[in-house]
């Protein structure tokens, strides 16, 4: 697991209740999240394509403006920090046309981090909606923890999700010259693209972009 320790410890305890308790997994993470404490402008609706923009905003004085929201995790998170949700959508690009469709709710504002996939806001301002965008938290990257290396240096088959395309990135420079059978499974084409470097047997991408799907395709190469 590479992704940040909080998530990591999510998918690591979903992926153990379906293969069971004493799977070994190893977390070492390739990113961590800092906030930004970024100023916010104001706005009468919000974006939030992570649920890591969550919590700077719900200590803010835009706490409780209504959301568009990427993914239905992200969700849930908003509502339980008590955003109501305005409308969801599997990933940024077909948020975008689902805001568009929507009633303009006026100013905007996309709380994101410092990697961004896909220019949402930018797109949105060209297409006629008012849309700022603020920075609240940034991903830092991680030195390759030892556990990891050692796991990549030896032989055998090794599984491994790729949740975003900068992580894919950083994966791909630890695992240079790995001996592993390395078996990936990519949440989206962007971040399968991040992983073409990399000395893998297998790569498949899951077929939704959510950590379900990507669990499911997971198991699967078990």
């Amino acid at each position: 697991m590479t992704r940040p320790r909080a998530g990591s410890e999510r998918f690591a305890a979903q992926f153990r209740a379906r293969m069971g308790a004493d799977w070994p997994v190893v977390i070492a993470s390739l990113l961590e999240i800092e906030p930004t404490g970024a100023e916010l402008p104001a706005a009468n609706a919000l974006i939030f394509t992570s649920e890591q923009a969550v919590k700077p905003l719900a200590d803010s004085a835009l706490a409780g403006k209504p959301a568009f929201c990427v993914g239905e995790r992200t969700a849930a998170v908003v509502r339980q920090a008590g955003f109501p949700v305005l409308a969801t959508a599997p990933d940024a690009e077909h948020l975008f046309d689902v805001i568009l469709t929507a009633p303009d709710p006026g100013p905007i504002l996309h709380a994101r981090g410092n990697e961004s996939a896909f220019p949402l806001a930018e797109r949105l301002s060209a297409a006629g909606r008012q849309v700022a965008e603020a920075i609240v938290y940034a991903q830092r990257p991680q030195p390759p923890a030892p556990e990891m290396l050692a796991l990549f240096a030896a032989p055998g088959p090794v599984l491994v999700p790729v949740f975003s395309p900068n992580s894919g990135k950083l994966l791909a420079a630890a695992a240079q010259g790995a001996r592993a059978e390395l078996r990936l499974v990519a949440i989206s084409e962007k971040a399968a693209r991040s992983c073409t470097d990399l000395p893998a047997t297998t790569l498949q991408i899951a077929a939704r972009p959510d950590a379900e799907a990507l669990l499911d395709a997971l198991v699967a190469l078990t």
